[in-house]
């Protein structure tokens, strides 16, 4: 979850995640090589005499300068074309989960063991507890075990939505008519915190995203004790 003055991303909490900061950190290391290169010829410059008034062309320099930004975009197109392939693969799920976006409200549906679904909607700040946080916290949490392969499949009721845990690598829209799909593994236990990041009306801001992973074994009996009911 984010906290007062965060300027980094959340702390990983799914393999997905990791491999998305990873990402981040070699294409932050790349500018920083771009930002420091051009400012020290923009320096150059200013302080330099003009040493090539008449210089009417180069063709070393102008192969160079052709060259190099290709290669820089071949550095950080190969990772990203990886990456993209790996948040788009969903092999073997143990756990499917439907969500449904609503104005202003979200809804869940376990279908693999039993027809399980809810809704879940923010909890106001007059009915808070002295644990919960302003905004974030919702009356039902959408429970799953870690290290389970999980499949959310999301989709919308009214508007396009965007179903998003930073903390987890995962946003996907949530479009009326249309089913999109996505994978996550979860590698500890905890609470993970979310918001739709799709402007979808006036309570934009007020349909928070809770998800709560807890043991496998914790999971499953709570699971048979909902099938004995």
């Amino acid at each position: 979850m984010a906290t007062w003055k965060t300027l980094l991303l959340q702390d990983s909490a799914s393999p997905l995640m990791e491999q998305l900061m990873f990402f981040h950190d070699h294409t932050l290391m790349i500018l920083i090589v771009i930002t420091i290169l051009v400012s020290q010829i923009l320096i150059s410059m200013f302080f330099n005499k003009f040493t090539h008034r008449f210089l009417l062309e180069g063709q070393i320099i102008e192969m160079i300068w052709t060259i190099l930004p290709a290669l820089t975009l071949i550095l950080i197109a190969l990772p990203s074309l990886r990456l993209l392939y790996i948040l788009d693969e969903v092999y073997n799920p143990m756990i499917t989960v439907k969500v449904i976006g609503h104005q202003w409200y979200w809804s869940y549906e376990y279908s693999d063991y039993k027809n399980l679904s809810f809704d879940s909607y923010m909890i106001p700040s007059n009915e808070m507890k002295i644990f919960n946080f302003r905004l974030l916290d919702v009356d039902t949490r959408m429970v799953i075990p870690f290290n389970t392969q999980v499949r959310m499949i999301v989709t919308s009721a009214d508007v396009i939505h965007s179903w998003t845990i930073p903390s987890l690598g995962i946003k996907i829209d949530g479009t009326p008519g249309r089913l999109n799909q996505s994978n996550f593994i979860i590698n500890r236990a905890g609470m993970f915190y979310g918001q739709c990041s799709e402007i979808c009306g006036a309570n934009h801001s007020f349909m928070p995203i809770v998800v709560e992973s807890i043991s496998p074994m914790f999971f499953l009996i709570g699971l048979i004790q909902l099938i004995n009911h």
